[in-house]
């Protein structure tokens, strides 16, 4: 089956990671301080993909590393002010993320997206909406179960992010963004989507690490927030939040192993650069 653009999935291996240099630290440092190391065909599996879940689709981008790579500290000391029980996070922000439905005559696939303004825009990952960029209808699903009508505002593939605004009805409140310079290594946060269509479903875990260099598509290197909340293909767009219910980012790709899923090892957008991202594609409209 088909998904957006390049059909890349769980199954797709990337080659960027099978010649990269390798430095003590990652999948590679983790293996040793166990005393044991990765098979070398198993290093050389790793890849880093976009998500999205279509009909039994996935379409994204590869994610490479450098050798220059930032590798997390120590962890500072737990920030003042975060509630160790998450529940009220997820009530708090469940309202406001969507699941987002593209059709177009070849086919179709769906992924997340949140509430980002009191005007009815929604964001999400460009890989997602990608396939409608050329016609076909995009449609959004609130945790209410009601269907609204959408157009895309704006794509941008380099940072993967695109906007929607909804075009029938009223949207959902939207989602507090947090402080980006407030967010820790190892604070709680959850990522919030519709992983396989699975609308509402909430996963925790951690902020792995920060400033975690990667390559999303094109040969632009960025920095993202590694998570190991859990995310699969449909949580492409949807938010990770903090225990406040604040997003921090924007779910976009995971390290997978061959012939496997989810690893623990999960990428987002840092929330400043999708904010400025957004809002620079709602003012050009």
């Amino acid at each position: 089956m088909s998904g957006l653009g390049s059909p890349r999935g769980p199954e797709f291996h990337s080659p960027d990671w099978a010649t990269a240099p390798q430095p003590a630290s990652g999948v590679a440092a983790h293996a040793a301080t166990r005393g044991r190391r990765l098979p070398a065909a198993a290093v050389a599996a790793l890849a880093v993909i976009g998500l999205s879940a279509g009909a039994g689709g996935t379409a994204g981008y590869v994610a490479g590393r450098s050798s220059d790579e930032p590798v997390a500290t120590a962890v500072p000391p737990a920030q003042p002010g975060v509630p160790s029980d998450l529940v009220g996070a997820a009530a708090t922000v469940l309202p406001g993320v969507v699941s987002v439905q593209v059709r177009t005559g070849s086919g179709g696939a769906s992924g997340s997206g949140f509430v980002f303004d009191d005007r009815g825009h929604i964001v999400t990952n460009n890989h997602v909406v990608a396939a409608g960029g050329g016609g076909g209808s995009v449609s959004v699903v609130g945790q209410d179960g009601q269907r609204r009508t959408a157009e895309i505002v704006g794509r941008d593939p380099g940072s993967d992010i695109a906007v929607l605004w909804v075009t029938q009805g009223s949207a959902p409140s939207p989602l507090a963004l947090a402080d980006p310079s407030a967010t820790r290594v190892g604070e709680p946060v959850l990522a919030v989507g519709s992983p396989l269509g699975l609308s509402g479903t909430v996963t925790a875990g951690i902020v792995s690490a920060l400033d975690r260099e990667v390559r999303l598509g094109g040969q632009t290197r960025q920095t993202a927030v590694q998570t190991d909340a859990s995310i699969n293909p449909g949580n492409s767009g949807g938010p990770l939040v903090n225990a406040r219910g604040e997003v921090i980012g924007v779910n976009t790709a995971i390290a997978t192993m061959e012939g496997g899923g989810s690893i623990g090892i999960g990428f987002a957008v840092p929330i400043e650069r999708a904010r400025q991202v957004a809002d620079s594609l709602i003012a050009r409209g």
